[in-house]
């Protein structure tokens, strides 16, 4: 299917990972499912190494760049967690590594990857123009771009994510996934539309960060500008290529406000006790909200990632519903 990969091809990265990242628990929440009558489990992937789920899909595509371009390096653009992936393979590999993220990346982010041995640009204002900076670099310097949202070899990793969902739920009925660029769903729906396809896929963003919901709504590529986010992991614009993942993953894509995210982030705080960013709480945050619509169960969400500044978070559960934490 156009915009997706091989089962085979995520199999691969299944085995290729195979102690290399976490296999990330998946928790049955009965406050979510009393919350909205169905059943409800959570796959946290904020409990990852590097603490988000970027690492499948960073790890597998350093993996299988050929060893005589490795001394050239890498160079990626992230919102943050994708770099952190990129940093951390790249240390693995011992392959030079630049990531460009936005002057507003999380200070959490920003360290992290500082700490695995990459070089960090974070002069550009925002995760577009931090893009445009790192293709800029890769051009000028032989570095090779790891896409944050897109690649054969990034999509695979991103899709072992459900494939360690159905090995335990087999009976998945409803998979619900954080977008921004579309990495994740393309990455799952390149599994599932194989191996289960009679799973639904949902998509999650924000009200800021919603280029994707935009897109498939018009059938075309919209540009939605730059507003302040709870969800930095979902900014930015999406590209044909980004579109085209989005028609072929998503069975339907749910906005919600950034207060929305903000509830969701507490809610996890108080009713789970996890720490969540807001773009992996965007999905609890849909359905809170009654934004999916009537949904078939089991329904398992991804929280995506856990890195958000301590401060920030606190400041957020405080503000949503932390006197009841």
């Amino acid at each position: 299917m156009a915009g997706l990969v091989s089962i085979d091809a995520v199999r691969d990265a299944a085995r290729r990972l195979r102690g290399v990242v976490a296999r990330t628990p998946l928790r049955h929440s009965r406050s979510l499912s009393k919350a909205t009558g169905v059943d409800c489990w959570l796959k946290l992937e904020c409990e990852q190494h590097t603490g988000s789920f970027k690492l499948r899909g960073a790890w597998n595509a350093l993996a299988l760049i050929p060893e005589g371009r490795r001394s050239q390096g890498v160079v990626a653009s992230s919102a943050g967690n994708h770099g952190l992936g990129v940093a951390r393979a790249a240390r693995d590999f011992g392959i030079p590594a630049t990531i460009f993220v936005p002057a507003t990346a999380p200070a959490v982010k920003r360290g992290g990857i500082a700490r695995l041995g990459a070089t960090i640009d974070s002069s550009q204002p925002d995760y577009d123009a931090a893009m445009r900076a790192a293709l800029a670099f890769a051009a000028s310097t032989g570095a090779h771009f790891v896409n944050p949202c897109a690649g054969d070899d990034l999509l695979a990793g991103q899709g072992t994510v459900a494939v360690e969902i159905l090995e335990e739920l087999a009976d998945l009925a409803t998979l619900v996934v954080p977008v921004g660029g579309g990495g994740l769903a393309g990455g799952v729906a390149s599994f599932l539309r194989a191996a289960a396809p009679d799973v639904r896929i949902l998509g999650a963003q924000t009200e800021h960060t919603d280029a994707m919901a935009r897109s498939l709504a018009a059938g075309q590529v919209v540009d939605i500008g730059h507003e302040p986010t709870l969800a930095e992991g979902l900014a930015g614009a999406i590209d044909e290529e980004g579109l085209a993942i989005g028609r072929a993953a998503l069975d339907g894509i749910a906005v919600v406000t950034e207060a929305q995210v903000g509830d969701a982030i507490a809610w996890l705080a108080r009713e789970e006790r996890l720490t969540v960013e807001g773009s992996g709480a965007a999905g609890v945050a849909a359905l809170l909200a009654r934004a999916l619509g009537d949904l078939s169960g089991p329904v398992a969400l991804v929280i995506s990632g856990g890195n958000i500044d301590a401060a920030r978070h606190a400041a957020v559960v405080a503000m949503h519903g932390g006197d009841k934490l």
